[in-house]
């Protein structure tokens, strides 16, 4: 007889503005608002001092700022993010290698197997949540329960720094309720329809029939009823595929200019770089994004002979390709590079460097360019693994391409 499944899910408390907290003492108790510019740009995160204003994920910045004017407004700071995520979920791993990442800040873990070692599902909840507190100085909230989607409707209910448990056999005392509203694709217009029918709560939809649910809303109506009735039997998944990996910045005024056009594409090309190294990924394939002032969105892309995670190389290839696009001549609101096409050139990569070893001219690294100039690839890689420790150690400033530092 198989034992009946643990899984717990995790999800940092406003991880972003707590990472900023954590970094600044000063701001603790203070509404911090992390997101883009205040013209354009969007919430990614808002402390829960801020929440009392009304402030919240995907917000417009500028309504944020009518909604709390007194609010600490920063700017994101994703690989410091990443930094603190990654050692948070070295934690999680200590206690089982089924981990699913949902984002930085977010994932289920089966533990069912790990009870022998280290107990129940709850006392792993437990233990997981004060290692987070005591090793990075940030709170997490959990829910224990028999499913993912148990699990992550418990975690959000006693947030922040919470623990519920949904005990084997009270699933539907759990369920009934709730607001069915808390079901994962019952968004507004969903909701509004439901509530035209009478159901206001899990415990209304679990008793409305199936035939009438999927008359109403097809095949979602049916997925819907399963949820109401706690059913879910998806398994952590703890290999996710990346299929590509990059960063796009909206500005809040739009470039033109040639030079600033090129410092911009060096600044997100840098930090890609450090990203894919942090990953131990190489990419062949370089995608440029460019998103007009009419919001007219063009791509761009290239494909090199061996994978490359150096930020030099990859800048050179996006300004080429930069230059099969309108920009320059036409304001550009937003600039992004994506690297794909990961680990499918290793025995080439080898190759090359046996052909750097015994002096030959190397071919040319494009596909579709012979004129870019090339670069020793065992040479790049020792700069960029010190490049790599100083910002460890400095942080994203600490180093970096002369024409990324400020005036003052």
């Amino acid at each position: 007889m198989q034992p009946r499944k643990e899984i717990i899910h995790l999800d940092m408390d406003a991880f972003y503005a707590s990472v900023e907290v954590l970094d600044d003492p000063s701001l603790k108790g203070k509404p911090v608002i992390v997101g883009g510019g205040m013209k354009r740009g969007v919430v990614s995160a808002a402390s829960y001092e801020a929440r009392k204003f009304g402030v919240h994920s995907a917000l417009p910045m500028a309504r944020a700022k009518r909604l709390c004017p007194h609010g600490v407004f920063l700017p994101v700071r994703m690989e410091r993010y990443k930094e603190v995520s990654d050692r948070i979920f070295e934690i999680f791993r200590r206690f089982t290698p089924l981990v699913e990442p949902l984002s930085l800040d977010e994932a289920f873990l089966d533990v069912t197997e790990s009870a022998r070692l280290f107990g129940s599902g709850v006392e792993i909840a437990r233990r997981i949540k004060a290692l987070v507190r005591s090793e990075s100085g940030l709170s997490v909230s959990a829910g224990v329960a028999s499913s993912k989607f148990l699990a992550k409707i418990a975690s959000d209910l006693d947030k922040p720094d919470g623990l519920t448990v949904v005990p084997h056999g009270k699933e539907m005392e759990f369920l009934d309720p709730l607001p069915v509203g808390r079901l994962w694709g019952v968004g507004e217009v969903t909701r509004g329809t439901l509530e035209e029918m009478g159901v206001r709560t899990i415990g209304d939809l679990g008793k409305v029939p199936q035939e009438t649910l999927a008359r109403k809303f097809g095949r979602h109506g049916l997925h819907l009823f399963q949820l109401s009735r706690g059913v879910d039997d998806r398994e952590v998944e703890t290999e996710r595929e990346i299929k590509s990996m990059g960063r796009e910045d909206t500005y809040d005024e739009d470039l033109l200019d040639a030079d600033d056009l090129r410092r911009e594409l060096l600044a997100i090309a840098t930090r890609v770089a450090a990203r894919l190294r942090r990953h131990g990924m190489k990419g062949r394939t370089i995608s440029l994004k460019v998103k007009y002032a009419d919001f007219r969105l063009v791509t761009r892309e290239t494909t090199l002979n061996c994978g490359t995670d150096d930020g030099g190389e990859i800048f050179r290839h996006a300004l080429s390709l930069l230059g099969r696009t309108d920009a320059g001549k036409r304001p550009v609101r937003l600039l992004g590079i994506y690297l794909s096409n990961f680990g499918e050139e290793r025995v080439r990569e080898e190759e090359w460097r046996q052909i750097l070893l015994f002096g030959h001219r190397p071919e040319p690294r494009t596909a579709s360019s012979r004129q870019t100039p090339e670069r020793d690839p065992a040479r790049a890689a020792k700069l960029n693994e010190a490049v790599d420790r100083i910002r460890e150690k400095y942080g994203e400033k600490g180093i970096r391409p002369g024409t990324l530092v400020d005036d003052d």
